[in-house]
């Protein structure tokens, strides 16, 4: 049995051939209607027509992206997927441009047509009109019809009010001038699904976050950044150590992408798995990573080395790595069979090695790799050296530490090693300066100065005539 039943109403009024009893064998009396109007009406007239249904609901402001959002708030509140709609042909081509865009497959749509003539919609003989439009629906019509259900999705996306927070982007000091950089909190986006950060960067037809919220939650991030939000490049995550060279034939799945290119964004997935950002000051080379527990015992962060050094002639020792936010030792725990490969890596990657299911450090487990296939020591920011405080959240027990006011954010604050550590966040493309995380030759520790939890990465060639970008959720 469907959910819900949408009745579309926007090419003229539902005539008394399209009363609710003829509807009913559609979809029970007891399920949901939404009546989909091109203008205001009134409670009187909604009521006459579909009172003996259990919930109605009108939608009808000036904007269909606006009604078809709100449509999908109402399911969403209500654990609804499965929807019958009522429309004509010409309705259901329009419709289904913005079911493309407002929703996932995780969303099912049932079309029943009707005449146009039912719905007092025009003469001829019942389906004339909708026979003639098919016949000169031209592609040229077809791609204008996408064209403005595109724009006004996008109009009705970008006013639409930021969550959690504005978006914020927090910077290292490892990474020199030559270079823009950083990454942002989960803030400051539109996705309201309570399972995903409302900065969520990607879609999936497996999640109920569409693309044209994920479009506008990535042009949110470019805004504040500086990059084009067209130019993101994801990779298509095996898990695995495949490293992709721009430029080469694309591999069918691959973790992590390199380039020496200019005008491209490149971007690796995080969350509990490590986003590891790579670049090379003299060769102006960057990389993106995603690794978790298997990619890292598959080398994901040694080949992501290796394919530097081949391409581009990079050095181990030049290489610049930062380790982004992720799950912490305190929260990351394995069988102990998989546990052992760690112990293999480094005794000191597995605490608990006693335990049924001992703790991983996924962070030192990368460095010990990275140092062994040459990167130096000092050239690795992560959390691993600092006796104190950890240097970026745990993406697990602390996902969603409260944003700073822009007065924290500007205040010094006092790391472990007596340093004044400052963050300004870039604003359309320009470079603030920043006092992030300083290196203390003494204590040799790193701090990552975070106010809140953040998710994307990346990194700026500015002496390029275009921006190279590494984004990294």
């Amino acid at each position: 049995m469907w959910g819900a039943l949408l009745v579309d109403c926007t090419s003229g009024d539902c005539s008394a051939r399209q009363r609710p009893s003829l509807l009913e064998p559609l979809i029970g009396a007891d399920s949901h209607v939404f009546l989909l109007h091109a203008a205001k009406r009134s409670d009187d007239d909604v009521d006459a027509l579909w009172g003996g249904f259990k919930s109605v609901h009108v939608l009808d402001d000036v904007s269909t992206a606006c009604n078809l959002y709100r449509f999908k708030q109402a399911l969403d509140a209500r654990d609804i997927c499965a929807v019958r709609v009522r429309t004509s042909a010409a309705g259901r081509a329009r419709l289904e441009a913005y079911v493309q865009l407002l929703f996932t497959a995780v969303y099912s749509f049932d079309f029943d047509l009707f005449e146009e003539e039912e719905s007092g919609f025009g003469g001829g003989a019942p389906g004339a009109r909708a026979c003639e439009s098919r016949a000169h629906h031209t592609d040229t019509r077809a791609d204008a019809r996408a064209d403005e259900v595109r724009k006004d999705v996008a109009q009705f996306m970008q006013q639409l009010p930021a969550l959690k927070g504005q978006v914020s982007v927090s910077r290292s000091s490892l990474i020199p001038d030559i270079f823009g950089h950083g990454f942002s909190s989960r803030g400051g986006g539109i996705s309201y699904i309570s399972t995903l950060s409302s900065l969520n960067l990607f879609s999936s037809s497996r999640r109920k976050d569409p693309v044209s919220v994920v479009e506008e939650n990535r042009r949110r991030l470019a805004l504040e950044a500086g990059f084009n939000h067209k130019d993101l490049l994801f990779p298509k995550v095996d898990h695995g150590s495949t490293i992709w060279v721009l430029g080469q034939p694309e591999p069918q799945c691959y973790d992590g992408m390199v380039t020496d290119r200019t005008g491209v964004v490149l971007a690796a997935p995080g969350a509990d798995c490590l986003p590891l950002l790579f670049c090379d000051p003299e060769k102006r080379a960057i990389g993106a990573t995603h690794t978790g527990w298997k990619g890292t015992l598959l080398g994901a962060a040694v080949a992501t080395v290796q394919c530097m050094e081949e391409q581009f002639q990079c050095e181990a020792r030049a290489l610049r790595v930062v380790v982004g936010p992720s799950v912490g030792v305190c929260c990351y725990t394995l069988p102990q069979d998989q546990a052992l490969a760690f112990s293999r890596i480094h005794p000191d990657c597995v605490p608990d090695p006693e335990s049924p299911q001992p703790h991983i450090n996924l962070r030192l487990a990368n460095r010990v790799l990275l140092q062994k296939g040459g990167v130096l020591p000092e050239h690795i920011h992560d959390n691993t050296v600092s006796d104190g405080a950890e240097v970026t959240a745990c993406t697990s027990c602390q996902p969603h530490k409260e944003k700073p006011s822009d007065s924290e954010k500007h205040t010094p604050s006092e790391d472990l090693s007596g340093t004044s550590n400052t963050i300004r966040g870039a604003h359309c493309g320009t470079s603030n300066t920043i006092r992030g995380p300083q290196w203390n030759q003494q204590h040799h520790q790193r701090k990552w100065n975070q106010k809140d939890q953040s998710l994307p990465f990346y990194v700026i060639n500015k002496a390029a005539d275009h921006c190279n970008i590494i984004c990294s959720e």
